[in-house]
């Protein structure tokens, strides 16, 4: 790929996936051990390079059976649990817990907008906050963990206050810092100028965790890298907090259709999806997006006929399937495709006309083909007695 022609970075990025950090931490949804294993096994094997799993805020984590599941099914170094910040023995005491359960990456989360400092340090003075977060991160490296460090609410933080604190937590021996976006404000524009801002900052190594109450969460995921993130956060099916976050399979797909990203088994995202969403209790189609049963469903012809002039990646690439759903919008050429030469045979333009009809009477149940082969063989039954009498 090149940058000079396309504005784009030519190394892509690496994913993070929250699923079951930020998706736990909805009201009402409560992850088993037995759920951790399953979702962090798929997410694995679809290539998402750190699973992040649990919040860590002193002794006795009431998520250690989480993290532990996830130890043992993936690896710790392909996991990361985050710690909160807020002050220093509370700070102590959480990272002699993470490790204890056997953390190597860990994701100090510190509140950096004014606000959030006054509301969670009960201070928001930039010279207490950069204090604690270089205190913090100091003692993390000390103990030999993996340190990426958050900027929570980060997209609203001032400019210069922003680029102050990430300076500090680098010099600090900081591996990471995460802008998270957690109360979406940003356009694309806007996420890509702050990014700019921030790699340049001496030692950064930048990811974007955006939250998706604008609908724009993938969008700013991709300013980001764009501009210089080295790293996308995303949770399985957009599932999060705050009107959920950037989802893993429009991300991944973005990446294949617009970078040519081939890096990741796109096929295990449908399944992997669906796991989390019954696991998490959502229903069977949480959010809009290539892995739900709504995503390759059809009712025109053309693109039944020619998915690939409508389709950006085949439902095949995902692990979905393409499938005929309709209600009304019925027409001879659609119910002929449908039928593909079934037996016993029926005249298109005459059961099309009957099935109106039907559809009509019955409230406009929705079709799939099967349900489309079955009602023409009554069709056909109907006639050839009506026929015969």
């Amino acid at each position: 790929m090149d940058s000079a022609d396309s504005g784009r970075s030519t190394t892509l990025p690496c994913i993070s996936d929250a699923t079951l950090r930020d998706s736990a931490h909805m009201a009402g949804v409560e992850f088993t051990s037995d759920d951790a294993t399953r979702i962090s096994g798929l997410l694995s094997r679809v290539g998402v390079d750190l699973i992040e799993v649990g919040i860590i805020s002193g002794a006795g984590s009431p998520e250690a059976d989480l993290i532990l599941a996830v130890h043992n099914e993936i690896g710790p170094d392909r996991s990361l649990s985050l710690v909160m910040v807020r002050d220093r023995r509370q700070v102590a005491e959480a990272l002699k817990e993470a490790l204890r359960l056997g953390c190597r990456s860990i994701m100090l989360s510190i509140p950096t907008s004014a606000r959030h400092a006054e509301l969670k340090l009960a201070s928001p003075s930039l010279s207490y906050l950069k204090t604690l977060a270089k205190s913090s991160i100091r003692q993390a490296k000390d103990l030999g963990f993996h340190v990426t460090f958050s900027g929570e609410d980060g997209a609203r933080t001032d400019v210069e206050r922003l680029n102050d604190y990430v300076a500090a937590g680098f010099e600090a021996g900081a591996d990471r810092f995460r802008l998270a976006e957690t109360v979406a404000t940003l356009r694309p524009q806007d996420c890509a100028k702050l990014v700019a801002g921030l790699v340049t900052i001496d030692k950064a190594e930048i990811e974007i965790h955006s939250h998706n109450m604008l609908g724009m969460a993938v969008a700013n995921s991709l300013a980001a890298f764009d501009a210089g993130a080295a790293w996308i956060s995303t949770t399985v099916g957009g599932i999060g907090e705050r009107g959920g976050n950037s989802p893993l399979a429009e991300v991944l797909c973005v990446l294949r259709a617009a970078y040519g990203d081939t890096r990741h088994d796109l096929s295990l995202l449908t399944p992997l999806t669906q796991e989390a969403v019954r696991r998490g209790g959502f229903g069977s189609a949480f959010m809009p997006g290539p892995t739900t049963r709504h995503a390759y469903a059809y009712e025109l012809l053309g693109q039944l006929l020619h998915p690939e002039a409508y389709e950006t990646t085949p439902a095949e690439v995902v692990g979905n399937a393409r499938s005929l759903r309709v209600r009304t919008r019925l027409s001879p050429a659609l119910v002929k495709f449908a039928l593909d030469d079934q037996e016993p045979a029926v005249d298109a333009e005459l059961f099309c006309a009957w099935l109106i009809t039907h559809q009509q009477q019955h409230g406009k149940p929705l079709l799939d083909r099967d349900s489309i082969r079955a009602l023409a063989r009554e069709y056909a039954a109907e006639n050839l007695i009506t026929e015969g009498r």
